[in-house]
């Protein structure tokens, strides 16, 4: 599996496979105990290997990692939460 980047100054998380970028967008008030994952991107040519998925794990172990409460006006990541993710 391709790594997973944290870009924090852009307030994503990215895999870079193939000159293509996968990307999981948050939104984080500077000094709130929110985060709000709001977007799930992957290029048609890479979907179908599971990179959303590895995005969002990613992307939630670190929001758990940090103790924010976790809101997901993302439809995938509020699914993958819902199913225990």
């Amino acid at each position: 599996m391709p790594d997973v980047q944290h870009q924090p100054v852009h307030h994503r998380f990215v895999i870079e496979l193939d000159g293509e970028t996968s990307s999981l967008t948050y939104h984080h008030p500077q000094g709130s105990s929110q985060v709000d994952f709001d977007h799930t991107f992957v290029p048609p040519a890479l979907r179908q290997h599971g990179l959303a998925r590895q995005l969002v794990d990613v992307g939630l172990a670190w929001a758990r990692n940090q103790g924010y409460e976790i809101h997901a006006s993302c439809s995938y990541v509020d699914a993958v939460i819902k199913r225990g993710g």
